[in-house]
C-alpha cells in the first residue's frame, strides 16, 4: 500500500487530464431484449457440471417446510375446530398456513445455514480466501452506477478500491468505470470535479467517467449501455452500487474464479453492512452480521450453481450478460408494465436460462455496503423494490426459467405479499373475537340438530400453536448467536459473548416493535402499486435520517390511528387479547417517536457507548473501511460546482471532450434544451441564469455546447460569485 500512497501524493498535472480521454475506445457487445413468451435454447454456454448433492438437499428444505407447515396447520385446525369451521376461521386457517410455511421456510434455511458454518462453512467453486492470492490473465472492469449521490464520498470510495486493487499486484488488467445517471447539474458537475480531482491523485488513466442525459430503464439501463459501448473489452465487470466498498483480494479471487470456471455467468458476495450511525442502521449492521451468515450459507447450501444476484457487489461474465440478461418490456401500464425495477432476480434467472451457473459466495469476505439511515428512507427504498418484485408476476410464466429461478422470483414477492396478508390474519382474528363477544350465536341452527352449536376454540392448544410460532421466528437468532461463539474473532468484534446477547435482545425488542410499523407500510404499498401509484427513484440519503416532526406526523400519523383501533377492538374483547398484541399495538401507537428515535444519530451514539450492537468492522475496521472513510473525512462537499466549471479552462476543456450529441427518443424534440436555450438569451447575468433555470433545463443547456456558450459568456459579464476554491 506504501507504493500507492507514493503515488497518490504526487498529482499529475491538469495540462495531462485533458490529453487522457474519460472513456476508453468504444467496443461493444449486443445485447438483445430476450423474449418471456419463446425460448429454443438460444447458443447455449459450456455445460453446466451437475452436482448429485443440491437436488436431495433441496427436498430436505422443502420436505422439512412443507412437514413443519402440515403439522402446524393441523393443530390450528384444532385449535379453531373444536365446534366446527365458520367461514371467518376457514379463514384464519389459510392465512395461517401460507404464513407459517413462510416462516418455516426461512428457518429450514437458517438451520442448514447453521450447521454449514460449523462445519467450516460453504466454500463456494472452491474459493478459499486463506490461500495466497492467484494470478488472474483476463481484463476486468469494475462499474460504480451513481444517482445524485455525494461525489466526494462516491470518488473516496472508488480511490478506495482502485488502491486495495493496486495493491494486489495486478492493477493494471482492471479498469475503474463511474456510470453517472445523475440528473441534478450541481451534483453532475460536482461528480466530473471529483473524479478529475481524483484522476490526479492517483495518476491513472484506467479510471473513467460517463454519464447518460437520459435515464432509460434506470440501473439496468445504465449498465445495459455500458455493456452496448464497452463491454467487448472485458472478460467480466464487477457490478458495484454507489454505497459499495469491496477489496482488492476479493476482486482477484472472483475473477480467478471466473476464469477457472467457463460455465459460470455470475458469482455473487455476501456484502456486510457497514459505517452505521443512526439507531436504525445499527441494528440493520448488527443483524446482518449475527444472523446473515446463517442465511447466506443456509441458501448457498442448497442453491448451488442456481443462486441469485442483489444488483451489486458480483461478478459477472460479460459475454453471459449480453448475449441472455437484456430485460424485455413487460406488457400493460406502469406501476406493474414498463421496464423492470428489480431487475437483479431477473437477470439471474435469464443468464441461468442461457445455460450459465449463478453462485453465492458467503465465505468470501471484503465485501461492504451500506444501509438506510432511518426506517423513512428505507421505505422508500423498499416500495421501489415491492414495485419490482410485483413486476415479476409478469416474469413468473416465462418459458424455459429453471425452476429455482422461478421459486426465487416467488420468494420475491412473496416478502412483500406476506405483509397484507399478515394485516389481514389479525384483523380477521379479531373480527371472530369480536364476534363470539358481542353477536348473539345461533346455537339451533335451522333444521333438525339434537345439540346446540356452540361457538368455541381450545385456548390451551392455540397458546402452543402461539409459542412455536414465535420458537420459529427467535430460533434463528439464537443460531446465529451460538454461531457467533464459535468464531472467536467475531465474537470479539461483537464486544464478547454477554454483550452480544445483550445485543441480540435489544435487536429482538426493537426489530418487533418496528415490524407491525414495516407491515402497515408494505401493507399501502401494495395495494398502491396494485392501484396504479408508481414508485418513482428517489435520491437515496445515506447518513443522517432525521426528518421534522411535521413530516413524521405526516408519514406516520396513519399508523398510529391503526393501533389505537387495533388496541380498542382488542381491548373490546378482552384484556388477555390487548396484551397479547401488546408489541403490534405500542409498535404502530408510537409509530411517530419510534421513528424519530431510531433515526437520530443521537441514539446510535448512546447504544455504542454502551458497547451493544457493535461488529468487528466496528471496532477493528478492515483496512479499505478505514481508507474510505479518512478520504470521505479529509474532503469536503464541493461548492459552486458550476461556476467553477466555466471559470476553469482546463475542467471546462474536459467537460466539453465528455459531451455527446444528446438523442431524444424517435425524433422527439428535447423541450429542456429549446427552452434553456431560449431562456438564456433573457438573462444579463450568469446568477440570474441559475436562478431562473429549472434543474432539468439547467442539465440540458449544460449538456449542450450551444447552451455551455451562452453560460461561459454570461459568467464572463458576472464578477459577485465565489471564486473557485
Amino acid at each position: 500500500m506504501d507504493s500507492v500512497a507514493t503515488r497518490v501524493a504526487s498529482p499529475v498535472p491538469v495540462s495531462e487530464l485533458t490529453r487522457s480521454p474519460a472513456l476508453p475506445a468504444e467496443s461493444g457487445l449486443d445485447m438483445p431484449r430476450q423474449s418471456l413468451r419463446r425460448w429454443d435454447g438460444g447458443a447455449r454456454a459450456p455445460a453446466i457440471r451437475p452436482s448429485g448433492r443440491h437436488a436431495p438437499r433441496r427436498m430436505a428444505i422443502i420436505g422439512a417446510t412443507a412437514a413443519m407447515t402440515m403439522a402446524a396447520a393441523y393443530e390450528m385446525y384444532l385449535v379453531l375446530s373444536v365446534s366446527g369451521l365458520t367461514v371467518a376461521e376457514h379463514a384464519v386457517l389459510a392465512l395461517f398456513v401460507v404464513l407459517f410455511a413462510w416462516i418455516a421456510f426461512s428457518t429450514a434455511s437458517a438451520v442448514v445455514g447453521f450447521f454449514a458454518l460449523l462445519g467450516g462453512g460453504v466454500r463456494t467453486l472452491g474459493i478459499d480466501p486463506s490461500a495466497p492470492l492467484p494470478k488472474v490473465v483476463s481484463h476486468t472492469a469494475l462499474l460504480l452506477p451513481t444517482y445524485n449521490e455525494d461525489a466526494h464520498r462516491v470518488m473516496s470510495r472508488l480511490q478506495a478500491i482502485y488502491e486495495s486493487v493496486e495493491a494486489t499486484g495486478q492493477g493494471e488488467l482492471f479498469d475503474f468505470f463511474v456510470l453517472s445517471d445523475t440528473t441534478d447539474p450541481d451534483v453532475w458537475i460536482a461528480e466530473e470535479i471529483a473524479f478529475f480531482a481524483l484522476r490526479r491523485r492517483v495518476g491513472e488513466a484506467r479510471l473513467f467517467y460517463r454519464r447518460r442525459a437520459d435515464n432509460t430503464e434506470r440501473k439496468a439501463g445504465n449498465i445495459g449501455e455500458w455493456v452496448g459501448r464497452f463491454g467487448g473489452r472485458y472478460a467480466q465487470m464487477i457490478v458495484l452500487d454507489a454505497d459499495s466498498l469491496m477489496t482488492g483480494a476479493t476482486v482477484v479471487r472472483l475473477v480467478a474464479a471466473m476464469e477457472a470456471h467457463p460455465h459460470v455467468g455470475l458469482i455473487q458476495t455476501f456484502p456486510v453492512i457497514v459505517n452505521g450511525t443512526t439507531l436504525f442502521q445499527r441494528l440493520q449492521q448488527f443483524a446482518g452480521r449475527v444472523y446473515g451468515p446463517l442465511i447466506a450459507h443456509g441458501i448457498a447450501w442448497w442453491h448451488g450453481g442456481d443462486s441469485n444476484y442483489w444488483g451489486h457487489n458480483a461478478a459477472i461474465r460479460t459475454e453471459a450478460f449480453a448475449a441472455f440478461a437484456g430485460l424485455p418490456q413487460l406488457s400493460g401500464r406502469r406501476p406493474i408494465g414498463g421496464h423492470i425495477l428489480s431487475h437483479d432476480f431477473v437477470e439471474a434467472a435469464l443468464i441461468r436460462r442461457g445455460g450459465y451457473s449463478v453462485h453465492l459466495a458467503p465465505m468470501l469476505s471484503g465485501s461492504y455496503e451500506e444501509t438506510p439511515p432511518s426506517l423513512t428512507d428505507y421505505a422508500a427504498r423498499d416500495r421501489r423494490w415491492c414495485q419490482g418484485n410485483l413486476q415479476h408476476l409478469g416474469v413468473l410464466p416465462a418459458h424455459g426459467l429453471h425452476w429455482m429461478s422461478r421459486l426465487h422470483l416467488l420468494t420475491g414477492i412473496g416478502s412483500y405479499l406476506t405483509a397484507p396478508l399478515w394485516l389481514l390474519f389479525l384483523v380477521v382474528g379479531i373480527l371472530i373475537s369480536l364476534q363470539a363477544q358481542f353477536i348473539r350465536p345461533e346455537y339451533f341452527p335451522q333444521g333438525f340438530s339434537l345439540f346446540p352449536h356452540w361457538p368455541a376454540q381450545d385456548p390451551v392448544r392455540a397458546a402452543w400453536v402461539f409459542a412455536g410460532t414465535m420458537g420459529l421466528l427467535v430460533l434463528p437468532k439464537l443460531l446465529g448467536y451460538i454461531a457467533l461463539l464459535t468464531r472467536p474473532d467475531d465474537r470479539r468484534g461483537c464486544g464478547g459473548a454477554l454483550r452480544a446477547f445483550l445485543s441480540i435482545l435489544v435487536e429482538t425488542l426493537v426489530s418487533g416493535l418496528i415490524a407491525p410499523v414495516m407491515m402497515v407500510m408494505q401493507s399501502t404499498a401494495v395495494i398502491g402499486i396494485l392501484a396504479g401509484r408508481d414508485s418513482g427513484w428517489q435520491v437515496q440519503r445515506r447518513d443522517d435520517g432525521t426528518l421534522p416532526i411535521g413530516a413524521l406526523v405526516r408519514r406516520y400519523l396513519g399508523h398510529t390511528i391503526v393501533g389505537i383501533l387495533l388496541a380498542a377492538a382488542a381491548w373490546a374483547v378482552s384484556v388477555p387479547l390487548f396484551l397479547w398484541m401488546t408489541p403490534v399495538i405500542v409498535g404502530l401507537v408510537l409509530a411517530i417517536p419510534f421513528v424519530a428515535i431510531t433515526a437520530s444519530p443521537a441514539g446510535g451514539r448512546v447504544v455504542r457507548w454502551l458497547g451493544l450492537l457493535s461488529t468487528p468492522e466496528e471496532r477493528s475496521p478492515p483496512d479499505i473501511l478505514f481508507r474510505a472513510n479518512a478520504l470521505d473525512a479529509a474532503g469536503g462537499k464541493i461548492e459552486a460546482p458550476i461556476e467553477r466549471l466555466l471559470r476553469d479552462p482546463d475542467l471546462l476543456g474536459v467537460h466539453r471532450a465528455m459531451l455527446r450529441p444528446r438523442l431524444s427518443p424517435r425524433g422527439e424534440v428535447d423541450v429542456a434544451l429549446v427552452v434553456g436555450l431560449a431562456k438564456l438569451d433573457e438573462f444579463d447575468t450568469l446568477d440570474e441564469a441559475l436562478r431562473g433555470l429549472k434543474r432539468k433545463e439547467l442539465a440540458a443547456v449544460i449538456g449542450d455546447r450551444r447552451g455551455l456558450d451562452r453560460l461561459v459568456r454570461l459568467a464572463t459579464r458576472t464578477t459577485d460569485y465565489p471564486s473557485p476554491a
